[in-house]
């Protein structure tokens, strides 16, 4: 049975002070839950349904059955979906960005965004995401949730921005509105990509480290692309036309 001490301990993750500093987070649902046990990610409690098939195999956790009705006040989604779990945070392992390509993503403010970058690096097999301090946290449950699951595979880094490049050779891509079309250009299979913050675009000091400036051409009225999306293009350009 939850008291409500647990109730509002679980409530309390919807707040960035909360689930900043704690050692777990949340996720919620089937996909979510099978994803981080897939990925030997250790499950401190799962809060479930009846309804729910799953199997936590070896990755630990005590399941508290609960109704409908807990399950909604528990779960931070419109539509709460079998089960929420509590997740241990862990500590991502260094890269080495030699031999590949890396993300950087300078300053991305918006959860959706982030997690969808993190889906779809994941997709095209990018395995390493650089962010500045000032991005939007990781841990945020918007951003989680909308990684279904990918940020469980995907290794990410934090670090202030004057660090993230420092000292490389490699390849610095930069989606840039004066860059050369990507449609027009091979870009290296190995470096970094910079994605700018969705209002300002790249900043300082990734700006001046630029060495291939790109753009994706528009063809229609629209000012502007989504972050998320403009990663997208640019990762499916990237894995059919490298160097």
């Amino acid at each position: 049975m939850i008291n409500k001490n647990e109730l509002k301990y679980i409530q309390s993750f919807a707040h960035k002070k909360h689930w900043a500093q704690e050692s777990v987070f949340i996720i919620e649902g089937p996909k979510m839950l099978a994803e981080a046990i897939k990925a030997n990610w250790m499950i401190e409690k799962i809060y479930a349904t009846n309804e729910w098939e799953g199997n936590i195999g070896n990755s630990g956790g005590d399941i508290e059955i609960v109704d409908n009705i807990m399950l909604s006040r528990l779960s931070h989604l419109q539509s709460p979906n079998q089960v929420i779990a509590l997740v241990q945070k862990k500590e991502y392992s260094p890269f080495d960005s030699n031999n590949q390509l890396t993300i950087v993503l300078d300053g991305i403010q918006d959860p959706g965004n982030f997690g969808t970058i993190i889906r779809t690096a994941d997709w095209f097999g990018i395995h390493n995401i650089m962010i500045t301090e000032d991005n939007v946290g990781l841990y945020n449950p918007k951003v989680i949730q909308s990684t279904m699951g990918s940020c469980f595979r995907v290794n990410i880094q934090t670090d202030k921005p004057e660090n993230i490049l420092k000292n490389t050779n490699l390849p610095i891509i930069g989606t840039m509105l004066s860059g050369a079309s990507i449609y027009e250009n091979k870009l290296p299979k190995a470096g970094y990509l910079v994605i700018g913050n969705e209002s300002k675009g790249i900043r300082e000091p990734f700006k001046s480290q630029i060495t291939n400036p790109v753009t994706i051409p528009n063809f229609g009225e629209a000012e502007s692309l989504n972050a998320a999306v403009a990663t997208g293009i640019v990762l499916s350009h990237w894995k059919c036309n490298q160097i």
